[in-house]
């Protein structure tokens, strides 16, 4: 990744942290106290994880890290925040959960943990901050085991299309040019004094999917969701379903794709 753009992003990531650790969207006394943070559609890709290794990119401070050991994982975070880490570690010690942290960037090649893990799962506003999938791809298959799955949850890059205030058409749906952005505050604390920097990607299913293929994993799931797990988007209601919809546009726009792969060989 270009040095100027990574250097940018994490100083984000980094400003993020705290504001994030104490907001409402993360809850992080309700987690303590046992609350659950992963959905069903991760879940049920992932299946039975009691005594499997698996390795969370993209961790940030770690809740689903150790939503996942709570399900049986022995588990390793990986993201490229220190401050982010920093916290996961604190949190780790209040839920009373062992956990492996690793600080790097997702795209960097990490030897130590080369065909470790049974399970490599990622999730929820992660490669959007990445230009190119060829190394984020690359990892993944070469962090799984033989006969182990990656699990990938995402929104959608119809979402990214619009303008801040999904009122028009502002980016393209390929994966064409720098998004630059200044940062102002966070979907997770609309309030926070956040103005710094921000760069991103829109990759669309087709690049994603290819990128992983080319590694030579094999595709075994691919869905869409016309709803949302998470109230980060403006004016959505919640659904029956639990899920959230930008209010004029349920049902017409899909939010989240989820994928799984298996390596074979």
């Amino acid at each position: 990744m270009d040095q100027y753009h990574l250097a940018a992003n994490r100083a984000l990531w980094d400003a993020r942290v705290a504001h994030h650790v104490a907001s409402k969207l993360y809850d992080v006394e309700a987690f303590v106290a046992g609350a659950e943070v992963l959905g069903p559609i991760e879940l049920d890709l992932l299946g039975d994880l009691h005594g499997l290794e698996l390795l969370h990119l993209q961790c940030h401070f770690g809740q689903d890290t150790l939503s996942l050991a709570r399900h049986g994982a022995r588990v390793t975070g990986l993201d490229f925040s220190e401050a982010a880490l920093a916290e996961a570690v604190r949190l780790a010690q209040r839920c009373g959960l062992e956990a492996t942290w690793v600080l790097s960037d997702v795209t960097e090649e990490r030897p130590e943990l080369v065909g470790r893990f049974e399970r490599v799962f990622s999730s929820y506003g992660t490669i959007g901050w990445l230009p190119d999938l060829k190394p984020w791809a690359r990892n993944v298959a070469r962090y799984l085991r033989t006969g182990g799955r990656f699990v990938f949850v995402e929104f959608h890059p119809a979402v990214w299309m619009f303008d801040n205030d999904f009122r028009q058409i502002a980016y393209s749906y390929f994966n064409r040019a720098v998004i630059d952005e200044s940062e102002q505050a966070t979907s997770a604390d609309t309030s926070a004094p956040i103005a710094v920097p921000s760069y991103s990607w829109n990759h669309e299913l087709g690049e994603v999917i290819g990128a992983l293929l080319n590694e030579g994993l094999r595709l075994t799931h691919f869905s869409e969701h016309d709803g949302s797990p998470y109230d980060v988007f403006p004016r959505m209601e919640r659904g029956s379903d639990g899920l959230y919809r930008i209010a004029e546009l349920a049902g017409n726009l899909p939010m989240v794709y989820a994928l799984s792969f298996e390596k074979d060989v």
